[in-house]
């Protein structure tokens, strides 16, 4: 089922017993079907509804690629701070709301709950409903849009999305720092997290001589330079083992290549594990033997762990460590890994808003 209109997917969704949205696709083990349920495919409900760049604020489809609506963000200056991942793929807005699937933006701005304003869905009987708004300002009303975010299609078909944008920085530079050991990354990260610093993304990866902390600056580009020497000042230099300032479309090519994903080989899982700082080094014992790729996104508040095609060691380890993960890329039917938090919420929350769980 492909609808091109609001109406569309009502009918389709009352003459369905079961449905499984999908946006772009970019996310096959959350939008390829596992049985014989049928796809609602919302990629030609597309299209921007309205775009005031004075108030910041768009209203579009949720069919809409992630990348048109930054090219016409571009064109006024404008950007979406918590860089939605997998564009290049074919993301769309409805399925990044569904997915909550952050960059490497959201360290310093927060996610998609953060610029998410309002949302416009289709429940189980095939009704329309609005919740939030689409004015920054709305404060009106339980904010159950925001049930939305992260619901992977199961609460209702988003169709039509608001969102507040920001001006688009002058320039970036980012700093790319080498540590011997993981503490000493993680040390630098602490530092860097508790000074009054304005920071926009921080990752740490494991490297063959160690473990690597990249950190990245926006602003002014006359004001760069006396920031990345401030927030030099605050590290420890002895524990640097090397580092780089880089700038330019190397800079801008290496953040879009962390929200392409593009480190993670063909045919691999990927998953995302909401960690803390603090869970890392536990959890980075527990994989030392293992092939699982992995990077620290967030200022550590997210793992992102790519593996070859068998879950059921992840699902385990995962358990063991008390953390939980949603896979991405990967096995459809077995997106989610771990352990399985806020379970009783969720039922309570699918009795209301799906009980027929279609």
């Amino acid at each position: 089922m492909k609808p091109k209109t609001i109406l569309e997917v009502q009918e389709a969704v009352r003459q369905a017993p079961q449905i499984l949205p999908r946006g772009g696709g970019s996310k096959p083990a959350l939008s390829t079907p596992a049985d014989e349920s049928p796809v609602l495919d919302l990629s030609a409900l597309s299209g921007m509804v309205a775009y005031e760049p004075y108030e910041y604020t768009f209203t579009a489809l949720a069919g809409t690629s992630i990348v048109e609506i930054e090219r016409s963000l571009a064109e006024q200056g404008q950007y979406m701070p918590f860089d939605p991942l997998l564009a290049q793929r074919g993301a769309t807005l409805g399925g990044t709301v569904a997915s909550n699937a952050n960059g490497p933006g959201r360290y310093r701005y927060g996610g998609v709950r953060d610029f998410l304003l309002g949302v416009r869905y289709v429940d189980s009987q095939g009704q329309l409903v609005s919740s939030g708004g689409k004015v920054v300002k709305n404060a009106a009303g339980f904010d159950i849009f925001k049930l939305m975010i992260g619901s992977l299609g199961q609460l209702g078909v988003v169709v039509e999305v608001t969102f507040k944008v920001f001006p688009a920085p002058e320039a970036w530079l980012s700093i790319d720092l080498q540590y011997k050991q993981l503490e000493d990354a993680l040390e630098s990260l602490y530092r860097l997290s508790a000074a009054q610093v304005e920071i926009d993304a921080i990752e740490i990866d494991p490297r063959s001589e160690g473990y690597g902390l990249r950190v990245r600056l926006s602003g002014a580009t006359s004001a760069l330079s006396a920031r990345r020497e401030r927030l030099l000042k605050i590290l420890d230099r002895e524990r640097i083992t090397a580092q780089e300032i880089i700038q330019g479309p190397e800079e801008t090519r290496y953040w879009q290549q962390m929200r392409e994903m593009v480190w993670v080989p063909q045919e691999w899982w990927l998953v995302k594990v909401p960690v803390t700082p603090a869970k890392i080094p536990a959890l980075e014992e527990a994989l030392q033997t293992s092939q699982v790729l992995r990077r620290y996104s967030a200022g550590g508040q997210v793992a992102w762990l790519a593996t070859q095609p068998e879950s059921e060691s992840l699902d385990a380890l995962l358990s063991r460590q008390g953390l939980s993960g949603l896979a991405l890329f990967g096995q459809p039917g077995k997106a989610l890994l771990g352990t399985r938090s806020g379970e009783s919420f969720y039922r309570r929350i699918k009795g209301a808003l799906d009980p027929e769980q279609r």
